[in-house]
């Protein structure tokens, strides 16, 4: 993932896959290289496939791909990515921090998908440099490192880094990459054959708006909803807030019942619950400082809401199971009766 290539053609990239790393990212940034090869007629990239150990990787999804290499096997690469996904961190051990900084003093161009940059950022590796990764994984990302610049972006190509949000954004990468090396036309082609709309720029937001996210064209509950997202820390009181948008409190009330199905109170509640779930999985923060964090007042305060929310308290949250208590969804809401 060079800026620019200058080496013998295939161009060779590598690929770190940590357990239970996101099988839909990496395969969005394989599959644009293998189509880019038929289409153009020759080969132009390679990939291997790098575990810890040589064995095969199970991903989040519980599939399993076998590696072509160990860390210490592998050879030389002019780019390598880092793919992960859930607790990525289980696995950073000196040994893989060593290996890490070595491959990068030999000038080797690091990059991570999806959470891959958060072991990038424990190795010290992401000075300067600026950085993305998931939007879910962002709040915690920047509490844990307040020194880096991370944006919300698709994906980010420095000269001496990259990174990609996860997901389709790795195929919006490799696109890029394919219309820097060959060009736009064999970018484009590849596009089409992966029935993917149009190709991406790194500065297209990651998340739907939220036209697309709540469902409702409402003027006032989309700047209602922004102002909630942007005061997690301290709460706007609703009245407050229902002034700074020009309506009533009784009309905000009123639009969040019409238009989401829910009161208002009960829909920020549930932002600065998710937020703290976040906090609670991916940093080592104490409960009392991620409830405060998202704006409660007191550490117990916090586990009844929570607790009442998910089903669940903070603690449970903190050993960072993959699936939400019975009868819940990942958000927090009710699940229907299983028919």
């Amino acid at each position: 993932m060079r800026l620019h290539y200058a080496g013998p053609l295939p161009e060779p990239i590598g690929f770190l896959l940590l357990p239970r790393f996101s099988m839909m990212a990496f395969f969005s940034a394989v599959e644009p290289l293998r189509i880019a090869n038929r289409i153009a007629g020759e080969t132009l990239f390679t990939w291997r496939v790098i575990s810890l150990d040589s064995a095969p990787v199970t991903a989040s999804n519980d599939m399993t791909l076998l590696a072509d290499d160990s860390l210490e096997s592998a050879p030389a690469l002019p780019s390598i990515a880092i793919c992960a996904s859930f607790e990525p961190e289980e696995r950073l051990t000196r040994r893989l921090l060593r290996w890490l900084h070595q491959r990068d003093q030999d000038g080797c161009v690091l990059g991570g998908i999806d959470t891959g940059s958060l072991i990038l950022a424990r190795a010290d590796l992401l000075t300067g440099h600026r950085v993305t990764l998931h939007w879910e994984s962002l709040p915690a990302f920047r509490e844990r490192f307040p020194e880096l610049d991370a944006v919300e972006s698709l994906f980010e190509v420095g000269p001496r880094r990259f990174s990609c949000a996860g997901g389709a954004a790795a195929m919006d990468m490799m696109l890029d990459l394919i219309a820097r090396r060959h060009g736009e036309a064999l970018a484009a082609a590849v596009s089409e054959q992966l029935i993917h709309a149009r190709m991406r720029p790194r500065h297209d937001q990651q998340r739907q708006d939220l036209t697309q996210r709540l469902g409702t064209h409402k003027h006032s509950v989309i700047e209602a909803v922004a102002l909630m997202e942007r005061h997690l820390e301290a709460p706007l009181p609703l009245a407050r807030l229902a002034a700074r948008i020009g309506i009533s409190l009784r009309q905000l009330q009123r639009l969040f019942e019409q238009e989401l199905g829910e009161r208002p109170r009960d829909h920020y509640l549930r932002l600065r619950l998710q937020r703290a779930r976040q906090l609670l999985r991916e940093t080592d923060r104490d409960i009392l400082s991620i409830g405060l964090a998202c704006g409660f007042t007191s550490a117990s305060s916090f586990s009844r809401a929570y607790k009442q929310h998910f089903g669940a308290s903070p603690r449970h949250a903190r050993r960072g199971p993959d699936t939400p208590p019975h009868g819940m969804t990942t958000d927090g809401k009710k699940t229907s009766p299983e028919v």
